[in-house]
């Protein structure tokens, strides 16, 4: 394995007397995409929310490149280079898809009232660059919506929208994406379609380690180098997709098999 860029020691998270998240313990190779998959309500998005500050752990440690990250705010989290995106949109839809994603960009522009004010041809410089930047990152998923990042959110359908919201996460050049469900609400085309435009973003962006929760076992073939399962807030399992999928266990609590 890679270097660990992200470690959990027994991360625990309780809701009142139910226990969302059970002790794990969770390394994570840089530059590698990381599967976490189990039934709903096992504690995939718990962790994700743990992680990103959004809940604050009960008990237990998360490190990230070095750095103690345990109940820190989401902002924190944020600067520190961990982006994600959520299994229901958070895209405005009646703004443009480039302020859609330059949204996700905020720990890069300055965006005091006083900057804003007196420094018009630094603001202007900025906000082109950024500009460069967010039609670079959608071009890689489709370079015709490149050429349309003024229009509105609500016109696209839900694989761009959720191309777009990929594209937030990334505009900050995070050292860590956690993908929830990206191909919710997808047809198995379109979700093909999706798992290419992330194997291309893994190739073309540097230094990148991805966790993608998913519930399609195709795509979790498809992309990871290795997966956890979780059940009740415990990890159960951990190893490649062959292994974690012939494990009885595994088939018993997630697959389905009796």
């Amino acid at each position: 394995m890679n270097a660990s860029l992200l470690s959990t020691t027994r991360l625990s998270r309780s809701f009142g007397g139910l226990m969302a998240l059970s002790e794990l313990n969770l390394e994570v190779g840089r530059n590698s995409i990381l599967g976490l998959i189990g039934p709903n309500g096992s504690g995939k998005t718990t962790f994700f929310n743990v992680v990103t500050g959004i809940y604050a752990a009960t008990s237990g440690q998360v490190s990230f490149d070095g750095r103690d990250l345990t109940s820190q705010s989401p902002q924190t989290v944020y600067r520190a280079g961990i982006s994600r995106t959520f299994q229901r949109s958070r895209l405005w839809l009646p703004l443009s898809i480039f302020d859609n994603i330059i949204m996700g960009d905020h720990k890069h522009l300055a965006s005091g009232l006083l900057f804003n004010l007196f420094c018009r041809r630094r603001l202007k410089a900025q906000l082109k660059e950024s500009l460069a930047r967010a039609r670079e990152l959608v071009a890689i998923f489709d370079p015709d919506l490149a050429d349309r990042l003024f229009e509105p959110v609500a016109n696209l359908p839900m694989i761009a929208r959720r191309r777009i919201e990929i594209c937030r996460a990334l505009i900050s050049s995070p050292k860590l994406l956690l993908l929830d469900e990206p191909s919710a609400g997808m047809t198995r085309e379109e979700t093909f379609s999706l798992v290419d435009d992330i194997l291309e973003i893994k190739q073309r962006v540097d230094d990148l380690t991805i966790i993608i929760i998913e519930h399609e076992m195709s795509v979790i073939e498809r992309i990871t180098d290795r997966c956890v399962v979780l059940n009740f807030g415990e990890k159960i399992r951990e190893g490649t997709y062959q292994e974690v999928t012939a494990d009885p266990q595994v088939q018993q609590a997630y697959l389905g098999v009796d």
